[in-house]
């Protein structure tokens, strides 16, 4: 038996879309089972979202510290952000948000891993980039408004971040994932066989 998630798409009798917002909406289906039964699925619709676990030659990952308002708490983070246009290539995406967010470039991008949040009531899907050699970026920082105007940085040992995550005090998804990842990786073949930044995703697939 192959341990492998596969697509698979069961009958939609209907479905409406109750709430759209600025970025997510929410949808319900009725949604045919496996017995007969139709029963309604509310999720929300999500575009996905790129983060960058980047990692300098310090072996320290850089970090952001923002508030999250429906947790009502501030995070440790990795850069992140949304894939606003569809059919974005995920790389072009991550270069941009470790630009805008930290004012970073990196010479070096590989897949570390991609991962769906919360599938059984989101549909967002995320693909975690690792970004190593990296330098200052070129020109003027990104402007920042609202919770972005409040970030903290700092550059924090592979290590410690796993303590932390181990220990219940780093809560973020794509930090979590991408850190234990991370350590994986190493531990497995190796950061070199990681997938390149353009391998192919199929929950958000996109253009060279």
């Amino acid at each position: 038996m192959t341990i492998k998630d596969s697509p698979e798409e069961w009958e939609i009798r209907a479905t409406e879309t109750p709430f759209v917002g600025n970025k997510t909406s929410v949808r319900t289906d009725e949604v045919v089972m496996p017995d007969g039964a139709v029963v309604r699925r509310d999720y929300q619709v999500h575009p996905g979202s790129v983060g960058v676990l980047a990692l300098d030659e310090e072996d320290r990952v850089l970090l952001i510290r923002q508030y999250r308002h429906p947790v009502r708490q501030k995070l440790w983070e990795i850069p992140a952000g949304l894939l606003d246009v569809p059919g974005e290539n995920p790389l072009h995406a991550a270069q941009r948000e470790l630009y805008e967010e930290a004012h970073v470039k990196a010479e070096d991008w590989r897949v570390l891993t991609d991962v769906y949040t919360t599938p059984g009531g989101c549909d967002e899907a995320v693909r975690v980039f690792l970004a190593r050699n990296l330098s200052e970026a070129d020109g003027e920082r990104f402007a920042v408004e609202d919770e972005e105007s409040d970030l903290e940085y700092a550059r924090v040992p592979v290590d410690e971040l796993v303590r932390g995550v181990l220990a219940g005090e780093l809560h973020n998804n794509c930090l979590v994932v991408g850190v234990l990842s991370l350590v994986a990786a190493r531990a497995g073949d190796g950061l070199d066989a990681l997938r390149p930044a353009e391998a192919p995703w199929p929950a958000r697939p996109f253009a060279c």
